[in-house]
């Protein structure tokens, strides 16, 4: 059936002539790297551009280290980010075994490659493996981003392709999956610039058409070395968990190498399709910045629909620690109404759980506590003065009808007054009134918030404070 569905690929054409077969072959040793995410866009991007096919591959053929919890994470992940595979039941090495060994016996019985016996270098070392029969000459090959490349095989020696017939190693197995799968254009980082004139080699000996390379620029860390956990997350199961859109780590992996041409930054995975193109990969290695990734990620949460933000914020909120452990409860209409005022203090849903446990937003779960002093706006002389204030303020806000409550009704009430008689002088203790802290939302989206009734009980607390305040120091 497989082998129907690529004869399928192979023979369906395109504008252009031959249809367009792109893979991303991940080895499942360990959880789907942010490199290979870069990659399996790039792969993605290009296919689909070109009306073409884009192919998941396992490359399992390393035993001990593949697990099925990294083929699922792999697979999974890919799905999140919406890059959708067009075989639906990926091939894996391990269960390939019978097809290498078919070519593998036909490079042997045409004297391409041989069973070589060797010295063990170590114990427990292999006496036999396959080594292919290197002609020593020169490979050339025009490389979609780095140009005409051009590699001396000789110095690559007669190069081991499997440690027995029943155990093909990576070249072999690569070289072989490709011509079964069509694939036409193998789009891989940089790193693998090396392997490709010993597959080259193993191309011509099988009579198989060579595919067009493109190697793409390495991901690096600040520092320019290659990007590892030393430098912070890697994997897309930490981003995903740290509450970054998959849109945006689309986004921002799309511009890790290749730029636009424009002053775009922000795209869909749509528009990307658009635009994108291979030809303006740089080949220079790409800076990850996970301050422009957090910045492209606030971009995308604005596009995100409000219910929708909603919906996670809460989760957020009732998941982070502080909220658990002092048995807090939130209404998801308040989520609702606080949801855009949430959106202006975080770029990753993640923070959200950190202002919660960081405790910078108790005010939201239970009414604050503080001192008639720290209601008075900083340039007020008298106590007795922001009293009239706060009680000013209430009256406007208890003239609201209900089905005006919102944050530019609550605005328009206050407003006018507060121009009048200073805006800090009245907005601090209005403000402080319901949050308790120096730093907060502005006091008419507290109010939008709270709601009607817990906002006037708040600004009735902080009167009945002051008027104790003035009582006992007239």
């Amino acid at each position: 059936m497989f082998r129907a569905l690529i004869n399928m690929f192979r023979s369906a054409p395109t504008s252009t002539g031959a249809r367009i077969v792109t893979r991303f072959p991940p080895s499942p040793t360990g959880y789907l790297h942010i490199g290979g995410v870069r990659t399996a866009l790039f792969n993605y991007l290009f296919a689909r551009q070109q009306g073409g096919t884009f192919l998941l591959r396992i490359e399992d053929t390393d035993r001990a280290r593949s697990k099925k919890e990294y083929e699922d994470n792999i697979i999974e992940g890919l799905a999140w980010l919406g890059l959708s595979h067009d075989n639906a039941d990926a091939p894996r090495q391990s269960e390939r075994g019978d097809l290498y060994r078919s070519y593998l016996k036909k490079l042997v019985d045409a004297g391409a490659a041989y069973v070589s016996k060797e010295t063990p270098t170590e114990e427990g070392g292999r006496e036999e493996v396959i080594r292919f029969r290197n002609p020593n000459k020169q490979v050339s090959f025009d490389d979609l981003v780095r140009g005409r490349v051009t590699f001396d095989t000789t110095e690559l020696g007669d190069f081991v392709i499997a440690k027995s017939m029943e155990e093909p190693i990576y070249h072999l197995a690569v070289v072989v999956d490709d011509f079964e799968m069509g694939v036409t254009h193998v789009i891989r980082g940089e790193d693998h610039v090396s392997n490709t004139p010993r597959q080259i080699l193993i191309q011509e000996a099988l009579g198989f058409p060579r595919p067009v390379y493109a190697h793409i620029p390495l991901i690096l860390a600040s520092d320019r070395s290659k990007l590892s956990k030393r430098h912070g997350a890697v994997s897309l199961t930490e981003y995903r968990d740290r509450g970054y859109e998959p849109a945006a780590l689309i986004n921002y992996l799309a511009l890790l190498g290749w730029n636009p041409g424009t002053e775009q930054e922000i795209f869909s995975l749509e528009e990307l399709v658009r635009t994108f193109d291979l030809t303006k990969v740089q080949k220079g290695g790409a800076i990850f910045s996970e301050e422009k990734l957090r910045w492209i990620n606030k971009e995308h949460l604005k596009r995100v629909p409000i219910n929708t933000f909603a919906l996670e914020a809460e989760r957020r909120l009732v998941s982070a620690t502080r909220f658990k452990d002092h048995g807090w409860a939130i209404d998801h209409s308040m989520v609702l109404r606080l949801a855009e005022t949430l959106l202006e203090r975080i770029d990753t849903y993640a923070d959200i759980t950190k202002l919660v446990d960081d405790g910078e937003v108790d005010y939201l779960f239970v009414a604050p506590k503080y001192d008639a002093l720290s209601l008075k706006w900083k340039g007020e002389k008298e106590h007795a003065t922001t009293l009239t204030h706060l009680r000013s303020v209430l009256s406007f806000l208890e003239a609201i009808p209900e089905k005006k409550w919102t944050e530019e009704g609550i605005k328009s009430a206050v407003w006018p007054y507060a121009d009048k008689e200073g805006r800090g002088n009245v907005l601090w203790p209005y403000r402080y009134a319901l949050s308790g802290r120096d730093k907060s939302p502005n006091p008419f989206s507290l109010s939008y918030v709270f709601g009607k009734t817990e906002t006037l009980k708040r600004l009735a607390t902080a009167i009945e404070l002051c008027e104790r305040h003035v009582a006992t120091h007239p």
